[in-house]
């Protein structure tokens, strides 16, 4: 099984929650552990995990392939020399595979720009947050 595909263990997991064995469906027997109150509980609390992890997986493969990646000498430089050609931020977002927000901090950071012209501040958007 794929280690980011939770489908069938979610599956599974449903399946025990109403009381019924996942691979035959025949209903549990009502002495069964898997009947008891905390256990649902615990497997309730499982599949609402499952879906947070698959939800932030989701939102992370939306993001460009640079976040977090550090920065290098050679591409800090290009995002010097495209800054200073007048690119506008958006292309530099893309040809870096960067958000916003990172290289509006980068370009800070290096002195091209003050903290007055970042469009982001706590945002991988661009969206005006203060």
């Amino acid at each position: 099984m794929n280690k980011n595909n939770y489908h069938h263990p979610r599956q599974a997991l449903h399946a025990l929650i109403q009381g019924v064995e996942p691979d035959t469906s025949r209903e549990l027997a009502a002495d069964s552990v898997l009947n008891r109150v905390d256990v649902v509980r615990a497997l309730l609390s499982s599949v609402d995990a499952i879906k947070q992890v698959t939800a932030r997986q989701a939102g992370r493969a939306l993001l460009p392939s640079g976040v977090g990646q550090h920065w290098t000498e050679e591409e800090e430089q290009r995002l010097k020399d495209a800054f200073a050609k007048g690119d506008a931020i958006p292309d530099i977002v893309h040809s870096h595979n960067r958000t916003v927000r990172a290289i509006e901090a980068r370009l800070e950071r290096i002195g091209l720009l003050t903290a007055d012209q970042r469009t982001t501040n706590n945002s991988f958007t661009g969206s005006q947050t203060r």
